[in-house]
This record gives C-alpha cells, sequence and structure tokens, in this order.
C-alpha cells in the first residue's frame, strides 16, 4: 500500500459515488492525472462540500493502491480563481481536455504550471483566444504532437505566406491547389506561420489558429464529446 503526501493538485472532474463519497479525477504537479476516492464528502456538513470544486489550489494526500487510491487529506493553499461568464466555460474546456487526454499517472510539470498560470489569465471579466490557443499548443507540445514548434528552423522553407496547406490529421501539412474558404482543412501559410510564432495580432490568423486546433482535437478525442463547447454555443 502507497501513501502519498502533501501533494499540489486541482479536481478537473468530480462525480457521486455511493451514499456520501465522490470519485475525483485530480491534476498533480508530480504525478500528473490520477483517480482518487474521498468518502464521506458528500454528507450535508462536510465542510469537504465547499473545497472540492475546480480551479482552487489544493494540497492532498492520498494511500492505497494505484486501482483505488483514497484521499486522507485535503486543505486549499489559495484561494480559489475566480472564473466567470466564458472564462468559466473555458476553464471547463481546459479540464475536459486534461481529462480526456491525459494518461493517468504520467507527471507533466510544465503542463501542470501552464494550466495555473491560464487559470490566472482567465481570472479576467474578457476571455482573450490567444490564451486558449497557448494552452493547446503547450497540451499537444505534452502529448507528442507538437505542431509547427517555434524552434523550427525550417518553418520559414516550408511555408510559404502566399501558399495554402491542407492538413490532413496524423500526418500533417501537404500543398493545396485550392483557394480560400473550399475545405475547412486548409490553411493560408501566413496563418501557420503566425500560429508557428504565436504572433495572432491578426484576427484571420487567431481564427484559423482556433479551427486548427478544432481539428487536431477532434481526431484525438475520437468520438468523445467536450460538452464544455455547448456552454459557448
Amino acid at each position: 500500500m502507497k501513501r502519498v503526501l502533501l501533494q499540489e493538485a486541482y479536481v478537473l472532474h468530480r462525480r457521486p459515488y455511493r451514499e456520501s463519497s465522490f470519485l475525483l479525477e485530480l491534476l498533480t504537479k508530480e504525478y500528473g492525472r490520477i483517480s482518487v476516492l474521498i468518502k464521506g464528502a458528500r454528507k450535508p456538513k462536510s465542510p469537504l462540500q465547499g473545497l472540492l470544486q475546480p480551479f482552487t489550489p489544493l494540497l492532498v494526500s492520498w494511500v492505497g493502491r494505484q486501482e483505488l487510491m483514497v484521499l486522507s487529506h485535503v486543505e486549499a493553499i489559495a484561494s480559489a480563481f475566480q472564473l466567470r461568464g466564458e472564462c468559466l466555460f473555458a476553464g471547463f474546456y481546459l479540464n475536459e481536455l486534461l481529462v480526456h487526454l491525459l494518461q493517468k499517472w504520467e507527471a507533466f510539470p510544465s503542463l501542470y504550471l501552464m494550466y495555473e498560470k491560464t487559470l490566472s489569465w482567465l481570472g479576467h471579466d474578457h476571455l482573450d483566444q490567444k490564451i486558449l490557443r497557448m494552452f493547446e499548443k503547450q497540451l499537444l507540445i505534452e502529448l507528442g504532437y507538437g505542431v509547427l514548434l517555434k524552434s523550427d528552423l525550417a518553418l520559414q522553407q516550408t511555408f510559404s505566406k502566399d501558399q495554402y496547406y491542407e492538413f490532413i490529421p496524423g500526418e500533417g501539412f501537404i500543398l493545396s491547389q485550392v483557394s480560400a474558404g473550399q475545405k475547412s482543412t486548409h490553411f493560408l501559410g501566413q496563418s501557420l506561420l503566425d500560429f508557428a510564432q504565436e504572433n495572432w495580432q491578426d484576427d484571420a490568423s487567431l481564427q484559423d489558429a482556433k479551427r486548427l486546433m478544432r481539428l487536431i482535437f477532434a481526431n484525438l478525442l475520437g468520438d468523445r464529446i467536450l460538452h464544455s463547447r455547448l456552454l459557448f454555443q
């Protein structure tokens, strides 16, 4: 039986378990995504009801085996990030991506810090789409699906800003002869260069970045639905 003490964590998702408990999906800094059981947290007078919420920085301890870990301690180490409106929906979107795409027990310390930084940025009333694109890009890099890395020295030679390229999931980009708007999988070279350099001052490049991320994540998620996207409609 393994005992792990005082790990930084966030609640990604929780669901009821039996009469008085929760099953939690946590993102931890040192152990990645884990599933844990917390007993008695659903009791009416439990102080944990308000604590086990998304976007609250926690310290947690657990005991057990990987098949069934039981939370033995939880405390907040700072106030919850206050997300509102579309920023709140965006926070749920991040959580769903992490639950669906991260393998359990695989640590991503840099991604954890990026998640925390993104929550801080989302603590404003206005949703800046650039924030989501940066997080999505970092997530793909961590998963080994790096797209147009900024450090790619051959990038300028690979893409011509005035040409169109077709994105093929699992393969990458090929030169296309079609014009703009003929197919959702086609992108202007300038937009791809802007994506690589995270230069999203141009609205067209930012919209193309969103479209590209949709295509990539649709391929990775398969038939799994992101319910948070429905909140934006």
